[in-house]
C-alpha cells in the first residue's frame, strides 16, 4: 500500500526515501551488518537518512528486517535521525498465525528446513531469529529509545476481519488520510498452501548453489514460480500447529500479552488479538504431506508453468504493447494520485 501510493503520500508530505522498497531492504542489511547482505547492495543506512534529513515533511522507513535489530543497533538508527521527532510502530500478530507465516517467509527466502524442524528450533531456543521478532522484544528494542507517547503497537486483526482494517490502524498511527492512497487487488501478501510451500522448499534444495543470494533467488523464483504459479493455485490445505503445540503456542501468547500491557505504548487495534484462534479446518500438521498430494501439486505446478510460459512468450512477440499500457498506466495513476492529493 505505501509504495503503490509513494506519489501521492509525497504530494501530501509523507516521504519514503530511496524510491523503492529495495533501498529500504539494503539499508536494513547496513545497519544489522548482517553476513547475508547482497553483494551488490547499493545503499546504506546513512545514504537512506541523509535523503531523509533533506525532506520538509514526514518520513517513513520501514522494513520487516528492522525488528531483528539489536537494541545498540536501534539505538544507532534513532540517534542518526536526529533532530527529528522519531515514532517507533511495530505491528504484532497472534503467534498461531505467525509461526507457519514466518517459516514460509524463510523458504521464500531460499531456506530449507521442513516446518517441524522450524518449530523443534523454536521450541528448544535455537532459532535467534523468531524469538527476536516477537512483539515485545521488537517493541522493548527500539521503543525504549523514544518517549512512551512516540511507541506504537499496532494489532494484526483476527482472521474473518475486513480486509483493509490492518491498512485502516496503520494508516491512523501515520496520519495517512482516508482516501489518500489508491486500494488495489494485489496489497495482499497471499501465502502458499501446504503443498505448495513444501514443494518450494524441496525445488531450494535440488537448487544447489544455484541463485545463493535473496536477489537472484527473488529475480528467478519468485518472479516465475512462486509469483505467477504457486501463488495462484488452490491453496487449500494449510498446515497447523497440532494439538500439544497448539497449548505450548497459547502460553506463550498468554506471557507475551502480558509482557506487552505492562509496556508504555499506544495500542491500535486490541491486545486480545494476539491469542491464538482455534485450529480452523482444512489444516495439516508439520510434516505429514504425503507423497501423492506433492505429486499432484508437482503436476500442477507444471502445467501452471507452461500456462505462465506461453504467456510470457506471447508478450515477448509483441513487446511494444505491455510496455506502452504500463507506461500509460502508470502516468495516468500518477495523475489521479496527484489530483487526489491537491484536493486533500
Amino acid at each position: 500500500m505505501l509504495w503503490g501510493n509513494a506519489p501521492a503520500l509525497r504530494a501530501a508530505g509523507i516521504l519514503l526515501p530511496g524510491g523503492g522498497w529495495k533501498a529500504h531492504d539494503q539499508a536494513m542489511m547496513d545497519l544489522r551488518q548482517v553476513s547475508w547482505r547482497d553483494p551488490g547492495a547499493t545503499w546504506t543506512w546513512d545514504a537512506l537518512v541523509r535523503e531523509a534529513a533533506a525532506f520538509d515533511g514526514d518520513v517513513v522507513i520501514t522494513n520487516e528486517g528492522l525488528g531483528g535489530a539489536t537494541a545498540e543497533q536501534a539505538g544507532r538508527a534513532v540517534a542518526s535521525l536526529a533532530p527529528a521527532e522519531v515514532h517507533v510502530v511495530v505491528v504484532g500478530r497472534d503467534l498461531g498465525r505467525t509461526l507457519p507465516s514466518m517459516w514460509q517467509e524463510s523458504i521464500r527466502s531460499r531456506g530449507l528446513w521442513s516446518f517441524g524442524e522450524f518449530l523443534a528450533a523454536i521450541e528448544s531456543g535455537r532459532h535467534d531469529a523468531f524469538w527476536n521478532h516477537t512483539a515485545p522484544r521488537m517493541l522493548r528494542t527500539w521503543g525504549d529509545h523514544v518517549p512512551a507517547e512516540r511507541r506504537h503497537f499496532v494489532t494484526v486483526p483476527p482472521a474473518g476481519a475486513p480486509r483493509l482494517l490492518l491498512w485502516e490502524r496503520f494508516a491512523s498511527v501515520l496520519g495517512i488520510a482516508g482516501g489518500l492512497c489508491e486500494i488495489t487487488e494485489d496489497t495482499a501478501n497471499l501465502s502458499l498452501g501446504a503443498a505448495e510451500i513444501e514443494l518450494l522448499r524441496r525445488v531450494n534444495h535440488r537448487l544447489g548453489e544455484k541463485y545463493p543470494h535473496r536477489t537472484p533467488y527473488r529475480k528467478v523464483v519468485l518472479r516465475h514460480l512462486v509469483n505467477p504459479v504457486l501463488k495462484q493455485a488452490p491453496n487449500t490445505l494449510r498446515y497447523g500447529l497440532g494439538p500439544d503445540r497448539a497449548r505450548w503456542v497459547a502460553e506463550v501468547s498468554e506471557q507475551q500479552v502480558r509482557e506487552l500491557a505492562g509496556y508504555p505504548c499506544r495500542v491500535a487495534g486490541d491486545l486480545a488479538e494476539l491469542e491464538p484462534a482455534p485450529p480452523r479446518d482444512g489444516m495439516t500438521e508439520p510434516d505429514a504431506l504425503t507423497d501423492a498430494q506433492l505429486l499432484d501439486t508437482a503436476l500442477d505446478t507444471i502445467v501452471g508453468l507452461l500456462g505462465y510460459t506461453d504467456k510470457v512468450s506471447e508478450r515477448a512477440d509483441r513487446p511494444e504493447v505491455p510496455v506502452l499500457t504500463r507506461i500509460k498506466r502508470r502516468v495516468a495513476r500518477e495523475v489521479r494520485q496527484g489530483l487526489t492529493a491537491r484536493r486533500s
